[in-house]
């Protein structure tokens, strides 16, 4: 049963709230999307966050974290044919599933991920990271694409790479924080060809074995943000500058990182005021920016 329209405008309204009221580094459901797409991302959103909350915020125990998520998900799965009027979110994300046609399989890899991080504290290789980010970011951006009315494997395959290159960029800059949390999301066969030791990151030393560590996922990160610059262009309207906006801005970090020689211990790089009229004048200069860093990144590859 379709919720009433009152109903519906009250879920969203909720939806968006949520999407206002917590931090992110890249855009969520801003004033570039759609008019049209905003509710719907806002309910993509409301979901994801509050499943990445129960997964990584407050004092809960592991076994009442992976129970709050099995129940998410059971909600998941019921609000694409039920309508629980006192459950906002998922009023609203029924809502969006059924008039876009979303797959659950992608809201499924979702929670997924995010029962992961429950679970899984260390990563063996480049693959595992990859396999991770396929479930935990990619998904996002082949959601988006589906409510904006893009299936096409092309765009899907360059928003994989967007998608995968901001998870990783989040995972750099936020090293030192989730270090704090008994968390490695650098691969350790890359720890082990470089001869850097774990117990440094407990003194809160970036030894120079770490540094070669970082800028080697670096690099592949780089690598994926070029393979994303595709979905930017192959997109219409005002969703094309949403994402030209998020790739820069997440470059623009990973720039930062770089800066600093990835020395997270001493500074968490972030976006601020300062950096808008940067991010604005590069979009405004999309194509120039896009071949300069293409052309930099090739030169940086071919260094003996």
């Amino acid at each position: 049963m379709e919720p009433d329209a009152a109903a519906l405008r009250a879920a969203y309204a909720e939806c968006e709230r949520l999407a206002r009221t917590h931090y992110e580094n890249f855009p969520v459901a801003s004033r570039l999307v759609p008019a049209r797409m905003r509710p719907h991302v806002a309910a993509l959103y409301a979901f994801a966050r509050t499943a990445d909350d129960f997964a990584d915020e407050g004092t809960r125990s592991d076994a009442e974290r992976l129970r709050l998520l099995d129940d998410w998900q059971n909600r998941l799965h019921a609000c694409v044919t039920e309508c629980a009027p006192d459950d906002r979110v998922f009023v609203a994300l029924g809502a969006t599933i059924r008039a876009c046609r979303l797959p659950l399989s992608l809201f499924d890899d979702l929670l997924s991920a995010f029962r992961q991080d429950i679970t899984t504290h260390r990563y063996d290789t480049w693959t595992d990271v990859l396999d991770y980010c396929r479930r935990s970011a990619n998904p996002v951006g082949r959601l988006v694409l589906r409510i904006a009315g893009h299936a096409d494997g092309r765009l899907d395959r360059s928003s994989d790479a967007l998608c995968t290159a901001l998870q990783l960029t989040n995972f750099w800059q936020d090293f030192e924080r989730d270090w704090q949390k008994g968390r490695l999301y650098v691969p350790l066969d890359d720890v082990t060809a470089e001869g850097a030791d774990v117990q440094d990151l407990d003194g809160r030393r970036l030894s120079e074995p770490w540094r070669r560590v970082l800028r080697r996922v670096a690099a592949r990160t780089w690598q994926s943000f070029d393979a994303g610059t595709e979905v930017c262009d192959g997109v219409r309207g005002r969703l094309r500058h949403e994402l030209r906006f998020t790739w820069l801005g997440g470059t623009r970090v990973l720039e930062r990182l770089e800066r600093i020689d990835y020395d997270v211990f001493t500074a968490r790089p972030a976006l601020g005021v300062a950096d808008i009229p940067v991010l604005v004048s590069r979009a405004l200069f999309w194509n120039v920016h896009r071949e300069r860093r293409l052309a930099q990144r090739g030169a940086a590859a071919t260094k003996p």
